[in-house]
């Protein structure tokens, strides 16, 4: 049975669907075959973080409005990865869509992936629940803002209450320069506050913004941080990206001054 996670935050704006597309990336390059679910009514866009919207032929309401069968509207990512994406609607006229259809249309293809990864709304309204409801595990992601933090622990304590498997964190848009520099929480401080488990730091870079999202430099830390996350989910190690190395001795110092500087 495909381990369903959720991928939610309780602010827009975090880097969900970019997480999303490049986690289901790294796992897939780990051997494993992924889903990618959109559960983001009308403001749906993993499609195009991933670079496949020309490939979108139907989407998730045509599957439930029984215009197609679920495989035909699967888009392969790439023909030597396992990774598929189920595409979202772009319109908010069928909001009345159930998390449990959702859910028994997902059942329909539990046993041929290792992971159904679903792309929620952000805060906690019916998006949320609805997107929720399908899952057995939730990754929250935060950054280390105030504002995110707050509305993260908003999200942890609804959580609580669908008995999940697992609800674990994820750290976005780290900086180490301001993290050396005690301007920034460390992500090990943001576990304390939320009280669930880091299972991965993401550094803030501009390769990611550049590159669209996805297809991420392999020199990159970003590329590095997604495979250390990958494998902390995939085979249950606990290692986290360490954003403060490259800041670290003299030359470290100074690349953070340039770095604060810009």
């Amino acid at each position: 049975m495909a381990r369903k996670i959720v991928i939610t935050s309780g602010k827009g704006g975090v880097g969900k669907t970019t997480i999303t597309a490049n986690l289901g990336i790294a796992l897939s390059e780990l051997g494993a075959k992924v889903l990618l679910v959109d559960i983001d009514f009308g403001l749906n866009n993993l499609d195009v973080v991933l670079g496949l919207e020309n490939k979108v032929c139907y989407d998730i309401s045509d599957v439930l409005s029984c215009r197609c069968r679920l495989k035909q509207a699967l888009v392969k990512y790439d023909e030597k990865k396992s990774l598929y994406i189920l595409p979202s609607l772009n319109s908010t006229s069928m909001c009345s869509i159930s998390g449990q259809s959702i859910k028994l249309m997902l059942e329909s293809v539990d046993m041929l992936f290792d992971y159904i990864i679903l792309d929620c709304p952000a805060g906690i309204d019916v998006g949320f629940h609805r997107a929720v409801s399908c899952a057995n595990q939730a990754i929250v992601v935060a950054t280390p803002n105030l504002t995110s933090i707050r509305d993260a622990d908003k999200v942890v304590s609804v959580l609580k209450s669908y008995r999940l498997d697992a609800v674990n964190l994820v750290v976005n848009r780290a900086r180490g320069d301001l993290i050396m520099s005690e301007k920034m929480l460390l992500p090990f401080d943001i576990e304390d506050i939320l009280k669930i488990k880091l299972i991965g730091v993401l550094p803030e870079e501009d390769v990611v913004f550049l590159s669209s999202g996805y297809r991420i430099s392999k020199k990159s830390e970003s590329f590095k941080a997604f495979k250390i996350l990958a494998n902390n989910l995939h085979m249950g190690k606990s290692k986290i990206f360490d954003a403060t190395k490259k800041y670290s001795g003299f030359f470290g110092s100074i690349r953070g001054s340039i770095k604060r500087r810009v």
